[in-house]
């Protein structure tokens, strides 16, 4: 029930009416404790449960059979969604065990693409149980005193967000809650990051979103988005309050921030705090190694690529920044010559030197001295490049014409529609292969079912940010990391890159399956927690001997 859990083996309650219910009504009410028909004959004798339950009891295999089983009988997306997050509220052993169990069935009903409608309706959904915190500017001054009232004090990974650019969908304000939640249950499903020690937080300054201010059931503040530096304060108060409550080793993710503040709360806090964006340098991490693990099928090298990219906001921009990083470590090249391979379009055309004066600051270092042209097209027969990367949500806009032209100038074009969700996509699988004749190497944002074509299958490969950030918070969690760098994000790409079997290679795929995610994210995990050993940025001392069987001991199994 709210306000409890067990913490280092003792109960903590805030609600005064609570301590009068009896042990085992609380801890049937206990999302953490509660087993369901899976509590043992003795455990329900000396818990006080007799009378509770019905007689019968269920192996958590069994219960995670019938919960798929159910789920699988909601007719909607949405159903699905709801259902799934109800069952967090009430049983979170057996929510995380359906996740870990099912998590290529499960996962899209957790996030994307299902999240971005259930933040569309999160006030209409909303289920009054807390599952993280909500910070509003009526709070300001009162951050760190209301960290306290969430019954956890080992917090080790926040998710966060202001809700202003949740996914394609723009702002939904504090509906935007649902991607914390979402991204924290696969921290936990696909990298056995313990739920406990995940706190998912919006901080609520307004929205603009009209709709919003006009619903009157939304659970928001209903006023404009705050800005300057009242806002910026805002921001430095939670993050202040998060780094005295619970350490410098807190792993504190930006998510779903408008462009406008994101990279500037990035380059502002990332020295300063453990931290890092999921939608710059996760999204930036999981192109990445797709370009890499695309080099067996092109036999092209992250060097010697030409990238033009669709759409030129926080997730291009981050992409770029992250290839420029990879070409410099891989040719020792300063990163202003490496930023000469990657080229923009957004809404004007090709992001060029004579457009510098009216260009946003983080397209600033891709222009590039060529000439203006307008379109998208006009930009792939000037550049030329082998690889067209999609983040500009805007649906089909990697048009027929547009693939032909790189097919024809490629052998093997590489083609990333990144854009989320699914309706956002600049092309689908069928469309890459087919106008590519199967030569395409092609990666979506959202999943795709297999495609046949020309008598082969193959496998569109999500550029999924689970399979990255998990890894990252497991690594920050099992080390104690202080910061997280750049360097942690190329050698993220780099191990995600190396664990793509060579079957999925041998169906164009350039990103492992998802059922194995786990061991995937433990990959990724010992890779970048060796590098915070090496760089001295771990606070978990001395450093284990064996560091794989040291991350792999900290993973939460959801069992009984």
């Amino acid at each position: 029930m709210p306000g409890e859990t067990t913490t280092g083996g003792t109960c903590r309650t805030n609600d005064p009416e609570g301590a009068s219910l009896g042990n085992g009504y609380r801890v049937l009410k206990t999302p953490s404790l509660n087993k369901g028909l899976g509590f043992t004959s003795a455990e329900r004798e000396t818990m006080g449960l007799k009378g509770l339950l019905p007689p019968a009891t269920l192996t958590l295999e069994a219960q995670v059979e019938l919960t798929v089983q159910e789920m699988r009988r909601k007719s909607t997306p949405l159903e699905k969604y709801v259902f799934l997050q109800s069952l967090q509220d009430v049983h979170s052993t057996l929510y995380y065990a359906v996740l870990s169990r099912h998590t290529y069935e499960v996962m899209p009903f957790v996030y994307t693409p299902v999240v971005g409608e259930a933040c569309q309706k999160f006030s209409q959904i909303y289920r009054h149980t807390p599952q993280g915190l909500y910070l509003s500017l009526q709070d300001r001054g009162q951050l760190r005193s209301i960290l306290d009232n969430w019954p956890v004090d080992d917090i080790r990974a926040i998710v966060f967000t202001d809700g202003e650019r949740i996914l394609g969908l723009g702002d939904q304000g504090i509906d935007g809650m649902g991607i914390p939640i979402g991204k924290l249950a696969l921290y936990t499903a696909c990298a056995g990051v313990h739920p406990s020690h995940c706190l998912p937080v919006t901080l609520d300054v307004g929205t603009n979103n009209q709709a919003k201010l006009d619903d009157p059931y939304y659970i928001g503040l209903k006023h404009r988005r705050l800005t300057g530096p009242e806002y910026d304060a805002f921001v430095g108060e939670f993050m202040e309050a998060a780094v005295d409550k619970y350490g410098e080793s807190v792993m504190l993710q930006f998510e779903d921030f408008g462009n406008n503040n994101a990279f500037r709360l990035l380059h502002h806090w990332q020295e300063k705090v453990c931290c890092f964006n999921d939608d710059i340098q996760g999204t930036a991490a999981v192109a990445l190694a797709g370009i890499l693990a695309s080099t067996a099928l092109t036999g092209i090298r992250v060097e010697t690529h030409r990238f033009l990219f669709m759409g030129a906001g926080e997730a291009g921009a981050g992409i770029a920044e992250l290839i420029a990083y990879a070409i410099k470590v891989e040719t020792g090249k300063t990163i202003e010559e490496c930023r000469k391979q990657i080229f923009m379009v957004d809404s004007k055309g090709l992001v060029c030197l004579s457009r510098l004066e009216g260009l946003q600051h983080h397209k600033r270092d891709f222009a590039h001295d060529v000439e203006h042209v307008p379109d998208l097209l006009s930009a792939v027969k000037a550049i030329k490049p082998t690889a067209l990367i999609g983040v500009s949500t805007l649906a089909k806009s990697f048009n027929e014409t547009i693939i032909r032209e790189m097919s024809a100038m490629n052998k093997r074009p590489v083609i990333f529609a990144l854009s989320n969700p699914t309706s956002k996509a600049e092309c689908t699988p069928e469309e890459a292969y087919k106008w590519s004749n199967g030569m395409a190497v092609f990666a979506s944002g959202s999943p795709f079912e297999p495609v046949e074509f020309n008598g082969k299958t193959y496998i569109p490969g999500q550029g999924n940010n689970a399979y990255i950030f998990p890894g990252i918070g497991l690594a920050a969690v099992a080390c104690g990391a202080t910061r997280i760098t750049d360097l942690d994000m190329y050698i993220a790409a780099k191990a995600l890159a190396d664990a793509v079997p060579e079957d999925r290679l041998e169906a164009s795929c350039i990103y492992p399956h998802l059922e194995n995610i786990r061991e995937v994210s433990l990959k990724v995990a010992v890779a970048v927690a060796a590098n915070k050993y090496a760089t001295g940025q771990a606070s978990v001392l001395p450093k284990p001997t064996d560091l794989e069987s040291y991350v792999r001991s900290v993973m939460y199994e959801p069992g009984y």
